[in-house]
C-alpha cells in the first residue's frame, strides 16, 4: 500500500544471521550491531541498484563501490534493509512534480492517508518508518527533503551540517546544499544513526541527557513561517509551551530576510550540470555520463519518464556556463549572505542557542496531474547556508502527523538534538506515544 521500498536486498536475512553469530561470539560492533536500515535510493550500494529513480538508471548494474557512509553502516554491522523510493532525481528534474513519484519505484504514499503525500525527495524513506517497516533510514535533503517527509510522516529528520556527512557516492544535486541525514522513529535513534555515518568520532547520544534546558535559548521564528494552517499554528503554540516547560527562554517574534527565489535556483541549477557528470563518470559503460543525456533518455521514454511532469529543471541546468559563470558566483554570494548571515545575525543579536518554527503543513492530497500543494514550509534559509536542521513531530492535525522544525549554525547538530530529544520527551509524557498510522483514505 505505501510502496516505500523500491529494492528489497536479498541478502538481508544472512547478512542478519551473520552478524547474530558475532554477536553470540562476543563480537559486537557497537550499538546498532544487527540493525536493520533502509537507504535512500540515491546512494550507492555496491550491491544493490542505485537509480535516483530513474529507468535510465534502472537497467545499470550497481555502483561498483559502496557510498563512503554505506561503507560506515556496514562497518557498525547494520543490515542493509534495502532501498527507500524517492522523488525522481531528488526531486530536482521539472516543475509541477508530485512528491514521492519516480519511473523506477511508482508512487509512495502516506501510512497516516494513503491517498495523500508522504512528502519528498526523501519519501520512502520517512513512509518506510512511519510504517513499521524500519526503525532506522536515511534520506538526503538539498532543501526539504529530510525534514518535509519526517514532518509529514510523523518521524524524526536529521539534515546535518553539510560536510558532516561525506557526499561521496551521494547521486548529487548541489555540493553547497546536499547532504544525507537519518530518519527514525525517535531523537535518540538519530543521534546514533549520525554517530555512524559521521565515522564516530563524536558520539551524538550524548546529547540526548534529560529535559532541563533552563540553560538555554531559542528564537521563535514568525512571519511567512505561520498563518498557512490553522491547526498547525495551534500545535506549535502549544510545542512552544512543552519548551517553556522544560525552562528554555523563548525569544519571540522573530524573523529572517525574504529569499529570491532566483538565487535559491540558479546555485543548484549550476552545480547538478558539473556534479552529475562527476558522479555518472563512476558508473559502468552504458549509463548515462551527462546531463545531455539523461535529457535525451526521457525524451526517448516520455510514456514511462514524462507522463505527469517534465524535466524544465534538467534543461535549464544544461544551459548553465558552469561554477565560473558570473550568475553562478552571484547567486552563491547571495545565498550565503541570506541564508549564513541572516541565521548567525540573528542567532548572535539575541544570543541564541537554536531557532524554532513550524515544519510543514499537514500532508496534501496527491495530485499526480497538478502537482503538489505545499503550504507552507521552513527549510529555505539552513538550505542556503547548509546548517543544520531536525524535525521532531509535535502532534497531528485532523489525524494528520506535524512537527516542529530546530535550527542553528553550522556544527550546532548536537545542541538540536539535545533541544528536540528534551522535547520529545516532555511532550511524550505530557500527550503519550505519537499514534501510530492505520494505512486508510483520509479526507
Amino acid at each position: 500500500m505505501v510502496r516505500a521500498v523500491c529494492t528489497p536486498n536479498p541478502a538481508a536475512a544472512s547478512d542478519a544471521a551473520r552478524l547474530d553469530t558475532e554477536r553470540d561470539d562476543g563480537r559486537t560492533r557497537g550499538p546498532l550491531h544487527g540493525v536493520p536500515v533502509l537507504v535512500k535510493d540515491n546512494i550507492d550500494t555496491a550491491d544493490l541498484a542505485t537509480t535516483a529513480g530513474s529507468l535510465a538508471l534502472a537497467d545499470q548494474p550497481p555502483p561498483p563501490d559502496d557510498a563512503l557512509l554505506v561503507r560506515r553502516l556496514r562497518e557498525a554491522g547494520c543490515v542493509i534493509l534495502g532501498k527507500t523510493n524517492l522523488s525522481e532525481w531528488a526531486n530536482f528534474r521539472g516543475y509541477g512534480s508530485s512528491s514521492g513519484w519516480s519511473a523506477y519505484g511508482g508512487l509512495t504514499r502516506n501510512p497516516y492517508a494513503l491517498n495523500r503525500s508522504a512528502g519528498g525527495s526523501s519519501s520512502g524513506s520517512g513512509a518506510a518508518v512511519a510504517a513499521g517497516l524500519a526503525d532506522f533510514a536515511i534520506g538526503t535533503e538539498t532543501n526539504g527533503s529530510i525534514v518535509c517527509p519526517a514532518a509529514l510522516n510523523g518521524v524524526v529528520g536529521l539534515k546535518p551540517t553539510v560536510g558532516l556527512v561525506p557526499q561521496q557516492g551521494i547521486i548529487p544535486i548541489s555540493h553547497s546544499q546536499d547532504t544525507a541525514g537519518p530518519m527514525t522513529r525517535t531523537v535518540a535513534q538519530s543521534a546514533a544513526l549520525l554517530t555512524v555515518l559521521t565515522g564516530g568520532g563524536t558520539d551524538y547520544l550524548e546529547a540526548c541527557r534529560g529535559t532541563d534546558l533552563s540553560d538555554v535559548r531559542i528564537g521563535v521564528l514568525r512571519g511567512s513561517l505561520w498563518g498557512y494552517s490553522t491547526g498547525l499554528d495551534q500545535v506549535t503554540e502549544k510545542a512552544l509551551e512543552t519548551f517553556s516547560r522544560c525552562g528554555a527562554t523563548l525569544v519571540d517574534h522573530l524573523s529572517l530576510r525574504a529569499l529570491g527565489d532566483d538565487d535559491q535556483l540558479q546555485v543548484p541549477l549550476h552545480e547538478l550540470k558539473v556534479g552529475l557528470a562527476k558522479y555518472l563518470a563512476t558508473r559502468k559503460e552504458g549509463a548515462p555520463r551527462t546531463l545531455a543525456e539523461l535529457i535525451a533518455f526521457n525524451r526517448e521514454h516520455p510514456d514511462e519518464e514524462l507522463p505527469w511532469f517534465g524535466q524544465e529543471l534538467f534543461e535549464r541546468a544544461e544551459e548553465t556556463g558552469g561554477l565560473d559563470s558570473p550568475i553562478y558566483v552571484a547567486a552563491r554570494l547571495s545565498a550565503l549572505r541570506t541564508g549564513r548571515d541572516g541565521i548567525d545575525t540573528l542567532l548572535r543579536d539575541n544570543q541564541l542557542d537554536a531557532l524554532v518554527s513550524p515544519a510543514y503543513s499537514p500532508a496534501w492530497t496527491i495530485d499526480l496531474v497538478n502537482g503538489d500543494h505545499v503550504l507552507g514550509s521552513s527549510s529555505q534559509h539552513a538550505a542556503l547556508a547548509g546548517y543544520p536542521l531536525l524535525s521532531v513531530p509535535s502532534g497531528t492535525v485532523a489525524g494528520l502527523p506535524v512537527g516542529i522544525v530546530l535550527g542553528g549554525t553550522a556544527g550546532s547538530d548536537a545542541t538540536l538534538i539535545r533541544l528536540a530529544h528534551a522535547f520529545e520527551t516532555a511532550r511524550i509524557e505530557t500527550d503519550g506515544p505519537f499514534p501510530t498510522p492505520e494505512f486508510r483514505q483520509w479526507v
